[in-house]
């Protein structure tokens, strides 16, 4: 009886750490919101622009991106990314070419194309903003990627700008399960750190 209440304690211990770890890593302020914007508090109402960075999966951050424009979330997208390949065109350009075909109109959308980190998506993201006098935006990135992304433009945006987090919950690196893999412990392990090196001063 003792060895199955160790086991089980065990279990639910390890159930709540990684629970946890992906709430933490995956913060999402609209949450509690519907379908399209309501007057359900702050982070439930129209935002001035959709600012979705690129990595990881960039075609399901974009997609996550383009739904929420096309559900009225905001009349215009900045998308941040440069080229993964130096030779080819940038990923804002083609995150662009995403968008444009799956019908939001070109006039509508802001390109970074230079960021190669997330500290870049957050200061090139941020200028684009201030040229702009956007005041609220909704972040869209990967889950894992989420927590970081959130304060690097919460630490520019200098409380000048409101930074809603939206995470993608499922993309080709990170999902529900991604706990049973090698790959998703690396990405969340990865990510921890570079959340300690930003809060002692650093981050990339």
């Amino acid at each position: 009886m003792k060895l199955l209440t160790t086991l089980f304690l065990f279990v639910l211990t390890g159930a709540i750490f990684v629970v946890g770890l992906g709430v933490y890593l995956g913060p999402d302020g609209m949450k509690n919101c519907g379908e399209v914007p309501a007057n359900k508090g702050d982070e439930c109402v129209k935002a001035d622009a959709i600012v979705v960075v690129s990595g990881g999966d960039t075609k399901a951050r974009t997609a996550q991106g383009i739904e929420l424009f096309k559900k009225g979330w905001s009349n215009y997208m900045v998308l941040s990314g440069a080229a993964a390949d130096k030779s080819g065109p940038s990923n804002a350009e083609a995150m662009k070419l995403q968008a444009i075909d799956a019908g939001v109109p070109e006039s509508l959308i802001m390109l970074d194309e230079t960021s190669e980190t997330t500290k870049e998506n957050a200061s090139n993201s941020i200028n684009i903003f201030k040229d702009y006098q956007i005041k609220s935006v909704i972040l869209v990135t990967s889950a894992y990627h989420q927590r970081r992304a959130g304060l690097e433009f919460g630490k520019r945006a200098e409380n000048t700008i409101k930074i809603i987090n939206h995470p993608v919950k499922e993309d080709n690196q990170w999902d529900g399960w991604w706990w049973t893999r090698p790959s998703g412990w690396y990405l969340a392990v990865s990510e921890l750190a570079k959340i300690a090196i930003f809060y002692i001063g650093g981050s990339r």
